[in-house]
């Protein structure tokens, strides 16, 4: 695959849906300081400038920025810091100790997304969804949560590819190449939650390969369960297979 190709068309895919969709918009993105926020905010400011793209970082109780301020700041955009730990404390009162442990995690997500389109509808702004193919593939993502969003430049593109396309754009491989995790205290690697690599994961869903029969069930299993994650969030994306014609 030509990465450069993808990366130029992914950016101009991006522009071409500010132009229909709110050509005086900014973008607004949720800076988790992994590879898929920083990926996403250099796709938004090479396609709609820099001026015209905001950072927010919204740490929780236990939680740091994560090198957002640094990210925003070596891709030239506005950074703003959005602390959400009394909302999720004053959220998580609220079950009286019968909130699941799942819910408690899954509460935070949604805050998040609250405060993106706060902070968008303040700045003439779009929210970004940042999450990608292989992710959603599995139904990783909190739905109306991280799984939300008004336009998705990568969530048809694998992990594999949105780091290529990061080293593409220049971004530090720090970034890029950083383990993936939740971002949670105490967390510990996507990859070993998931009992398999996003190599593997990619290779499966991009040429249909797994050798291992069992991570093949299981990834078969995770797909099925939460397809309907996406079947409800029809969110206008850039898609790799699909050439697009600017008028």
């Amino acid at each position: 695959m030509d990465y450069k190709e993808l990366a130029d068309r992914c950016i101009e895919w991006t522009r071409y849906w500010f132009m229909e969709n709110g050509p005086e918009c900014s973008a607004v993105i949720g800076m988790s300081g992994g590879k898929d926020s920083t990926v996403a905010a250099a796709v938004c400011a090479r396609a709609l400038g820099k001026d015209k793209v905001i950072g927010v970082a919204m740490p929780s109780v236990g939680q740091s920025i994560n090198e957002a301020d640094e990210i925003c700041r070596h891709l030239g955009i506005r950074y703003i810091c959005a602390n959400i730990s009394e909302i999720d404390s004053a959220f998580s009162r609220l079950g009286n100790g019968e909130f699941s442990r799942q819910t408690l995690m899954n509460i935070p997500p949604r805050i998040r997304m609250t405060v993106l389109y706060a902070i968008a509808q303040s700045n003439n702004g779009m929210v970004a969804n940042t999450c990608n193919l292989s992710e959603d593939f599995i139904g990783y993502a909190t739905l109306f949560g991280d799984a939300a969003g008004s336009f998705s430049p990568l969530g048809k593109l694998c992990v594999r590819e949105i780091r290529a396309i990061g080293h593409e754009l220049g971004i530090p491989s720090k970034w890029v190449d950083k383990v993936p995790d939740d971002g949670l205290p105490g967390s510990c690697p996507d990859e070993v939650k998931f009992g398999f690599s996003y190599d593997t994961l990619d290779r499966y869903i991009r040429e249909g390969i797994c050798e291992d029969s069992t991570v093949r069930e299981k990834i078969d299993s995770m797909h099925k369960r939460n397809k309907f994650k996406t079947d409800i969030l029809h969110i206008p994306s850039f898609d790799p297979k699909i050439e697009i014609a600017i008028q």
